[in-house]
Formats: structure tokens, sequence, C-alpha cells
């Protein structure tokens, strides 16, 4: 049948043309005819897939980017409406004798008190019955609200072998610097339960250490494990509105939004207390906590 084609040897010929010469080789005279070897077409075809596939193989998977974040949404508030909360602890009664702290297992620390040795004093009162180291927050109230933490540093010095300050407030996601001012090794070694623990080792002359604390919590304790003498107590709070006390125990916060709020204050020897306030747009409000 004129017109059909007919595939041979990886070629393609008309059925009516006549067939390809077969190549000869001559040797010794003779000539040897050699027939080539048949490549079937299915062969053909697998190899040219197989060949396809590698090329898609090599080249890379297209990645897609992952879906943008968007950023927080800070909560500002209203300077129009915001008002002031005031306040003080105080404690009635004496505070308690100090005891003195023995730092002979290290006489480097002990060198940085000779002739006046450290005291441990929990209970820090200042005129008129200020309470010193409570730390007073608010506890409840600002449910809802996302506030972005202070671009300042919270600092934690570790000097004369003790943890200074002794209570330290620290917004969630602020920054917390820690320096070794001594001529001796230290570590601080934060025990939270709502964040992860970690445990930072400091060499004399060594720079500053940095950490955040990402969850709320109050208080986590802290120690060094090289000097057992030493604590601190670190609050995690996730807005602006707390405080360490001094002697005189008075706090003051401004710019606050107007609402209806609970006001804890801790105490490492005392324990917590609670207040409820309100505070109307634009307003003043003061709150005292006493321990007997």
């Amino acid at each position: 049948m004129r017109g059909v084609l007919v595939g041979q040897a990886g070629s393609l010929r008309r059925a009516d043309s006549p067939p390809a010469p077969v190549p000869v080789t001559r040797s010794g005279g003779l000539s040897v005819r050699r027939r080539l070897p048949a490549c079937p077409t299915g062969l053909v075809l697998f190899g040219c897939l197989f060949l396809l596939g590698c090329k898609q193989a090599e080249q890379p998977a297209s990645k897609t980017p992952p879906p943008a974040t968007a950023p927080p949404e800070y909560f500002h508030p209203d300077p129009a409406t915001a008002g002031t909360i005031i306040g003080r602890i105080l404690f009635k009664g004496a505070p308690g004798k100090s005891t003195v702290i023995s730092m002979d297992a290290d006489a480097g620390c002990e060198k940085l008190h000779a002739g006046k040795p450290a005291h441990d004093q929990p209970v820090i009162t200042g005129k008129g019955g200020g309470l010193a180291n409570a730390f007073v927050y608010i506890s409840a109230g600002l449910e809802g609200k996302t506030f972005e933490a202070s671009k300042d540093s919270v600092l934690i010095d570790q000097t004369g072998c003790q943890f200074v300050p002794r209570v330290i407030g620290v917004q969630t996601g602020q920054m917390l610097d820690l320096k070794n001012s001594d001529p001796v090794g230290h570590n601080i070694h934060p025990m939270p339960k709502n964040n992860r623990e970690w445990n930072e080792q400091q060499s004399p002359g060594a720079p500053n250490a940095q950490h955040r604390f990402g969850r709320p919590e109050v208080m986590i304790p802290v120690k060094c494990n090289v000097h057992d003498w030493m604590h601190a107590w670190i609050g995690v709070v996730p807005h602006p509105y707390f405080a360490v006390t001094g002697p005189d125990g008075s706090f003051t916060w401004k710019n606050v939004p107007p609402g209806d709020y609970t006001i804890t204050v801790w105490h490492e020897k005392l324990g917590e207390k609670t207040e409820q306030v309100h505070l109307a747009a634009s307003g003043t409000v003061e709150v005292h906590f006493t321990y007997p």
C-alpha cells in the first residue's frame, strides 16, 4: 500500500521505497554483510520519556512563599480620657532584724565586705512606714489589650556578691540586661514555671548578657548556683502598669485607660494583697495597701 511509512532503525521510509543498503565489510578479500540490530520503536519512546523525566527532576521545585504575618495591633490609651493611679504600700510594726550573710565559702566575696559584712533584710521600710521591694501591678482589667514592650532595658547587676536590685519588673518581650560588676564569677539562674528556664554564667569583666521573657509570670525566683545566698525575684507582666517600690512605698501610673481594675501587690515575705478600683475618664484614683 503506497504512502505508508515504515519505522526502521530509528528512521522512517515509505513502504514502496527500496530498502536501505546494508553496510558491507571486507575481510581478507571476502565481502561480509552485517545485519544491523533492530531497535524497537517502543524502546526509543521509553528512552525519550526517561530523559524528559530526568530533565524535569533537575528543575528546582517552585517554592510558595509563606503567607505574610500581620503586625500586632498595639493598644494606645486615648490621652483625652486616660487617667492616673497613685498609691502607697505601708508596713505597720517593726521590720525585724537583718541577718549577716556568711560569705566565707568564697574568699573573693568575703574580701569585698572586709570590715563591713553584708546583711540580708527582706522587709525594708522608710519614713512613715513605706515598704520597699514590693511589686505592684494591674492584675485584671486590661484583658483584650496588647501593649508594645518598652524599648528600654532593665538591668540586674551582680555586685558585692548580691543581686541588685533585689526585685525587678519587666514587660513581656522587654530586654533584661545581666551584668557582673564583681571580680569573681557568678551565674544568674531564673526558675520560672510559665517561661523557659535558663542559666547564664558570667565571668569577671564579661560583657552583659541579655534575655527576654515571653509570657507573664509573677514572681520568678532567681538564684546563683555559685553563691547560695544570692536571691532575686522578677515580675513579668504584659503591660506597662507595674512598679517596684522604694523605701517610701509609693508608686504612680499615668496614661491609664479608664475602667475597673484589680491591683495586686506582692512581697517576698509578706505575701499578696489586692484592691479593686474604678478609674473614671481623665480621673485620678488613689489606692493604699497596709501590711500589719
